[in-house]
């Protein structure tokens, strides 16, 4: 897949928010976020989909300097063709991993606007995140930071980049990312 270079997104955090809009726009990427992850943790795949742009991103950097996937593993780079690929699996009925479906628990926390979106048109955010699977009676926790890049279409609210930043990027993975993080 080839991505382009919008994908990149700073690496240090120099805040360039306007002091005036942060409570707001904080309080409105942080209820983004808390819905992204009900959207997750009950299986609402097309809600979930519905928070991305069109040409929206989710990206698992191998990582966490990695400044774009281009020319890079990845963990996992999806467009929204991909994410519909993977929701599709997802609800196969003859899908035998996931009988029985994996559950999770996402809590979102340290919600922070890095770019007010004043002079580039995109919100950038960053957070912190845990999250517990459980699947085939085995817990797997998950922990480390998000960073998003919204634009704000006429619907609202959307994701053009999702980063997530994985605490154990260079552990060993038990298996396979069967949804997302």
């Amino acid at each position: 897949m080839s991505v382009d270079h919008r994908v990149s997104m700073p690496l240090a955090v120099e805040r360039r928010t306007n002091a005036a809009c942060a409570g707001p726009l904080n309080g409105e990427v942080e209820q983004f976020l808390y819905r992204q992850s009900e959207c997750l943790d009950t299986r609402d795949w097309d809600g979930w989909l519905d928070l991305f742009a069109p040409n929206g991103l989710y990206w698992i950097p191998a990582h966490p300097e990695d400044p774009s996937p281009d020319g890079r593993p990845s963990i996992c780079c999806e467009d929204r063709y991909l994410m519909r690929t993977r929701v599709k699996r997802l609800c196969n009925p003859k899908a035998w991993s996931q009988l029985p479906p994996h559950r999770t628990s996402h809590v979102v926390s340290n919600v922070s606007i890095v770019d007010d979106g004043d002079e580039s048109g995109f919100i950038i955010t960053q957070s912190r995140f845990h999250m517990v699977e459980l699947r085939w009676d085995k817990q797997r926790y998950m922990a480390g930071r998000y960073r998003h890049r919204f634009v704000r279409l006429d619907s609202g609210l959307k994701i053009d980049l999702q980063r997530v930043d994985l605490l154990n990027y260079d552990a060993p993975l038990d298996y396979v990312l069967q949804s997302w993080v």
